[in-house]
């Protein structure tokens, strides 16, 4: 039978993946091309779909080794079309809300369907026969599952406001699908290449709720798999413990309980900088778990590369294996999500408040007070649920009343969630806060070396000084090794174009910005 143009499309696609693998491709870009759809393939042209604008830019960069897979697979030249399209669907994979027993047959249809078609068939099997063993097969693991987290003391049950952090209530947009995308993966074990999987972004962007959504995820739906969740604190205090416990043998029990582990996440794993024991049984509980097949995720405040920077950051050995598997960030939410992040928290908190008779959380905040609520509302999300939550507070009350919530009273929530300094910072504090954050010297930060490792400090220093200092160009140039006016124009222009062009570098300057005006 002749095959169609989309599956012709398909064929190709999956074979310029495949061929990308083996010659060593990034994880991450090898999990964007997963993403996309292909769509038709017409005179040399593959045309693929993808709802996410950074896919879209990343494999615009990568097209020329892409192309040149797809010209080995297809044994011709072809020319690779990325287009955005909001309607665009991943390929199929199992649903995040299938239940275990759905999703395994998701799993053999596609086996089966991938199969050739020479061999003779097996003698069919009857239904009740199928049923039964797949039964049996499940039962077993469960009890099997049991006894291992009844016995592992690092298995903690998980607590009620922890257990609502699921996948159906994380609100999803293009600063964190890619995430969000990956964690279900690992959630349902379809993808092998997401070890260790590792998230990153600023504080209060979600990374801790795809972490428990996980954990959730697993004890709903596969508690054949051991699934330990533990923040960096944790992790240092389980370690230090079993150092100072007087049995010898403790820390070799402490080992046990951690390699007896199917999926272990560790939150804020920056916090483990500096404590180089902690870090070293680490290092080796990670390397005993992947050798294994064991999964690992990890979320940090910063990237891998990162993490290595400083006195005190990881050594080259342990950056490497974090940055072995699938690295994605967070980033900071634009107006659009901090929107669906309005919405979604002001009924969510409604329907809650109804069903547990809670009187004081039962209003409607008006649409045009919702879209005046997301252009004031700052970064951090689990600040903008507290607002949402004193908002919707006022908005039921004046419902009481006959009126409803105003811009005046969205305004004074604002101001006092997020207090506006009138202080300015000196320049003197930012440039302090560049050097440690890139670990470079004051001479190298305001001298003459045009090398990238203090060219990009340099742009992001002074960036930050026009951003939060009451000082002009000139006065910022004279703070920089007498630099001119146009120079320091220069230097806010390439930082400035970085907010279309380099997401990831530019929240990361936002990041840095954030520490320093915290500290302030």
């Amino acid at each position: 039978m002749e095959l169609t143009l989309e599956s012709d499309a398909d064929a190709l696609w999956q074979d310029a993946i495949d061929l990308l693998e083996e010659d060593g491709a990034a994880p991450s870009l090898l999990a964007m091309l997963r993403q996309c759809t292909p769509t038709s393939l017409e005179e040399g042209t593959l045309r693929v779909e993808t709802p996410m604008r950074l896919v879209v830019k990343t494999l615009g960069k990568n097209s020329a080794q892409i192309e040149e897979c797809l010209a080995t697979a297809a044994f011709e030249p072809v020319r690779l079309e990325v287009v955005f399209s909001k309607a665009a669907t991943a390929p199929s994979v199992p649903s995040s809300s299938m239940t275990r027993e759905e999703a395994a047959g998701w799993d053999a249809a596609s086996k089966r369907s991938e199969a050739p078609h020479t061999a003779p068939a097996p003698a069919p099997r009857s239904l009740a026969e199928d049923t039964w063993d797949e039964a049996q097969a499940e039962a077993r693991q469960r009890r099997q599952g049991t006894l291992r987290r009844e016995s592992n003391p690092l298995v903690e049950d998980i607590s009620e406001n922890d257990s609502k952090l699921t996948f159906d209530r994380f609100v999803v947009d293009e600063e964190n699908n890619i995430a969000y995308q990956a964690a279900i993966a690992v959630a349902e074990g379809i993808n092998k290449s997401y070890n260790p999987l590792f998230i990153y972004g600023k504080s209060g962007l979600g990374k801790t709720h795809l972490l428990r959504a996980i954990q959730n995820y697993i004890a709903k739906n596969d508690p054949g798999r051991v699934c330990v969740y533990k923040d960096a604190s944790s992790f240092i205090n389980d370690y230090t413990s079993a150092m100072s416990h007087q049995e010898m043998s403790a820390k070799e029990v402490l080992r046990q309980n951690y390699v007896d582990i199917d999926v272990l996440l560790i939150d804020d794993i920056q916090k483990l900088a500096g404590k180089v024991r902690t870090v070293d049984f680490f290092f080796d509980t990670f390397n005993a778990l992947i050798s294994a097949g064991k999964q690992i995720v990890l979320a940090a405040d910063r990237s891998p590369a990162e993490l290595g920077m400083g006195k005190n950051g990881f050594d080259e050995r342990v950056t490497s294996r974090i940055n072995s598997g699938f690295s994605i960030s967070v980033q900071v939410p634009s107006y659009e999500l901090k929107l669906r992040l309005v919405k979604t928290f002001c009924k969510r908190m409604r329907e809650d408040a109804e069903a547990e008779h809670v009187a004081s959380l039962t209003g409607t905040v008006p649409e045009e007070i919702c879209k005046y609520m997301a252009e004031r509302a700052g970064t951090n999300i689990r600040v903008i649920e507290g607002f949402c939550q004193r908002c919707l507070f006022i908005e039921t009350r004046r419902e009481q009343q006959g009126t409803t919530i105003s811009r005046d009273d969205v305004d004074q929530v604002a101001d006092e969630t997020w207090a506006k300094r009138e202080e300015k910072i000196p320049i003197e504090q930012i440039q302090k806060a560049v050097e440690k954050y890139y670990d470079i010297s004051h001479a190298d930060l305001i001298g003459d070396k045009r090398n990238k490792t203090y060219m990009v400090p340099r742009h992001v220093a002074i960036w930050l000084c026009r951003d939060l200092c009451d000082a002009t160009l000139e006065e910022i140039g004279k703070h920089f090794g007498g630099r001119s006016h146009a120079t320091i124009k220069h230097s806010i222009s390439v930082v400035d174009n970085a907010r279309k062009e380099d997401k990831l570098f530019f929240d990361q300057v936002v990041h840095l910005k954030e520490m320093i005006t915290e500290n302030h």
